[in-house]
Formats: C-alpha cells, structure tokens, sequence
C-alpha cells in the first residue's frame, strides 16, 4: 500500500484514503507512532470545504488513541510546522493538497522537529495500515482555538522588520492564507490590496494564485505596486511580479534572497540547495559570488533535509517553496515574500533585484494512465537519449512522474527556446503514445 507522495498523503476527497474510515485509521496507527497518551499535537487545514471532514475523522482516530489535540483551524501549513515546535507538540497535521483543485484534499504530517515526517515514519503508517480496523465514533473534534492562528502571526510578522508604506498586492488563492497573510503585511506597515480572499470552499487556486499568476502580472504591470505576491492553497509556496509585471518563480527568489545573504556575509556555507527542476541559471550565477548549487529529489522535504545536513541557510524549489533555516523548517511562501519586502522597501526596484539569467525551459505535464519505471520504456528512453545528444551538453532533460498527480513531468532546458519547445514537444508525443491515459 503507498499513501505517502512527495508531499504527504493527496487524493480525491471522500474517496480512498481520503474516505472517512481510511482516515479515521490513520489518525489511530498515527497516535501510537507518536506515543499516544504522553502525546500532544497540533491540526490545522486549507479552505475546502472537504476539510473540516477529514480533520474531523483524524482527530476522531488521535483521540482514540488518547491524543490531546490543538485546532488551529484555517491555517498555512507552514504555519503548523511553526506552531508544532512553538509549543513543544509532538507532531501536526495540515490538512490541504496544496495547489491541487478543491475537489482533492490531503494530509501533511509534520514531526516535532517541524519538519516533514521521515520516509521511516511514513513507511510504517503504511505498514500498519491494511491490519487497523474500527470506525470514526462520535469523539468531540478540538474546537479551533484562534490564539493559535495569532501566534503564527506573531511570530512570523517578528521577522518582517518596517515596511513604510511599501504598496504591495497580495493574491492569496482563497486558500489558507486569505486572512493571515493581508494581516501580517499590514502589521509590518505595509499598504495591503488583496485578491483571492473570498473562500467558498469550491474555489481555492481556481484562476487565483501561485498556479494562475497571470492576473497578478496584470495587475502588478499597472505600477501601483511595488512588490506582487501569488500563495498557493496552503501558502507554502510562492510567486512574485515586479512592478513591470514579470512574474518570478522560486529560482528567482532564491537569487535575491542568496545574494543579499552572501552580501551581508550570512550566506554560509556558500551553498544554496535546489532540486533537479532548478535552471541551471541560478547554479551559474551562484558561481559568480563563489556559492554552489546542490540538487535534490523534487520536494521540499529533500530540500530541508539536504539543508540540515549542509548546513546551509538557503533553499527551495523552482515551484516557490522557499525555505530560510534561520526562520522555518518547511517552504512558508508568506515569509519568502516578506524577505523580498525588505529589500524592496530600501529603494530598489523588484525588477532592478530580479535579474537572473535563467537558461530558456520548458516544463510540460502529460496525464498518464499508468506509472511504468521509466528506463523500462524502451521507445521513451531512447527519445531521451536523442534529445541529450543534441543539446551537447549545453543543456538537459529531465522525466519524471508527479508525486502527487496523475503526471508526467517533461522538464527540458538548452541555449534557445525553439530548440527546447521542439525537443519538449517530441518527447511527449512519445510519452503520450507509450503511457497514454
């Protein structure tokens, strides 16, 4: 049985494992992990309207193994792996699927370090799953206690500094950052326009947000903003536009933030840590100011681990989870846009502090019917092996399966954008004869 994805447990709501029964048995297999009666955590979830459902039946199964539970109600996940080290819980839990439509829901498991739970960890979930039995009862779910929600707001809005008057537009996805994120930039002094903020529980990253950025480049192009920020649903992740409307994605915050903190002698070691999807734009200019590029498995859980591992201050992915050690354990897309804010604020301009070099790629996604290992598509990896040789070098190509998606992911990057359209556009025409849907 495999729950466990690239980031957490995410599927269709209300279907399995994201049916009542199957989650109420996660809850129980989940409160003896932690140690069950001695045990204390912290819960919190997006705005679809599945949520509160599926909190409900995990906090049904922690309380049957006589876990005390915390409700942070509509909160960003980052906001739980904080909470969770803040006040010394054992573990919590993000009920969200991220970027996903409303229709999917998911559960991320923080350990009480605040970061991802360990592979290990996820594995013996999945080990103990298939023998646990029993059905949700009707246990009281821990109401929502708002001093929770304030403390992450507190606590991040510490680390925002003065931010005079800085005009800034925020899209918040009518995800779960919808109130938090408006009110931690207005406690900074900033002057707060806000977009996607009118959550129904059906329209979370519909046409809003980190995915459809394309509103926000509008807006941001008009002038009247010094700093555009897009969430996703559960605000882990990030993406800027600049006061020209060109929208940035993590690679490029990365580069600012890597640079002021090489500037300030603070980026040490002189590591920033990526993943495979990272342009290699970024890894030559890193070059420039002596720091290196070290790649990860996508998922901001490899990326935290390499960090810690390293040492290193910096990290994040192409897809906006920006994680700075200093300030959090997971990518926390509020505190990336604040740290943008501040430099910002000095003088000068986003687009002036934006100027990476990114080689041209493309990223494709082709829905697949079935997950076949890759080297084991013979026709496919023969397309791959064509396209390398033509780039010669000069760039590279990269297939894999979404972690939490029916997906293919086709990544190609070379010296010029037809170049790599052409080779994108042939390898999945290959991909979709030999996995179609």
């Amino acid at each position: 049985m495999k729950l466990f994805g690239t980031d957490g447990i995410r599927a269709e709501a209300g279907k399995f494992p994201l049916d009542a029964a199957t989650v109420y048995r996660i809850g129980r297999v989940l409160g003896r992990l932690v140690g069950a009666r001695t045990a204390r955590g912290v819960v919190g979830g997006d705005t679809r309207r599945s949520t509160p459902e599926i909190l409900a039946a995990i906090a049904r199964g922690l309380a049957a193994e006589g876990v005390a539970l915390e409700n942070a109600g509509v909160v960003p996940t980052p906001a739980v792996a904080d909470l969770v080290r803040e006040r010394g819980a054992a573990f919590g839990v993000a009920i969200s699927a991220s970027h996903n439509p409303w229709r999917d829901n998911g559960i991320k498991i923080f350990a009480a370090d605040g970061r991802k739970l360990p592979d290990a960890q996820e594995a013996a979930i999945e080990r103990a799953l298939p023998s646990e039995t029993g059905l949700p009862g009707d246990e009281p779910v821990p109401a929502v206690d708002p001093a929770l929600a304030e403390a992450y707001r507190r606590h991040v809005g510490a680390a925002a500094g003065d931010l005079g008057g800085l005009p800034v537009l925020l899209d918040c996805a009518h995800g779960a950052a919808f109130e938090v994120a408006p009110a931690i930039f207005r406690d900074a002094g900033a002057s707060v326009e806000v977009r996607g903020a009118s959550p129904d529980g059906t329209n979370i990253n519909e046409g809003c947000g980190a995915m459809h950025p394309e509103a926000l480049s509008s807006l941001a192009a008009s002038g009247r903003y010094r700093l555009a920020a897009a969430f996703d649903g559960d605000a882990d992740r990030l993406v800027l536009a600049d006061e020209t409307g060109r929208v940035l994605d993590g690679d490029d915050v990365l580069w600012i933030l890597a640079r002021d903190l090489h500037r300030r002698g603070e980026l040490v070691p002189p590591v920033v840590v990526g993943t495979v999807m990272t342009n290699i734009g970024l890894e030559q200019a890193l070059s420039t100011i002596g720091a290196a590029l070290v790649r990860t498995p996508v998922g901001d859980r490899h990326v935290v681990r390499v960090m810690q591992e390293r040492g290193a201050a910096l990290g994040g992915e192409s897809s906006g989870h920006i994680i700075q050690s200093a300030l959090s354990t997971t990518g926390d897309g509020i505190l990336g846009a604040l740290s943008v804010a501040a430099l910002v604020v000095g003088g000068t301009p986003l687009s002036a502090l934006a100027d990476l070099r990114k080689a041209p790629q493309v990223l494709r996604n082709l829905r697949v019917g079935r997950r076949v290992p890759l080297d084991d598509v013979v026709v496919l990896a023969r397309a791959v092996e064509e396209a390398e040789r033509e780039l010669d070098g000069r760039g590279r190509v990269l297939l894999r399966y979404s972690g939490t998606e029916p997906l293919l992911r086709v990544m190609v990057e070379g010296p010029d954008r037809a170049g790599v359209e052409a080779i994108a556009e042939r390898l999945c025409r290959v991909a979709e004869a030999e996995l179609k849907a």
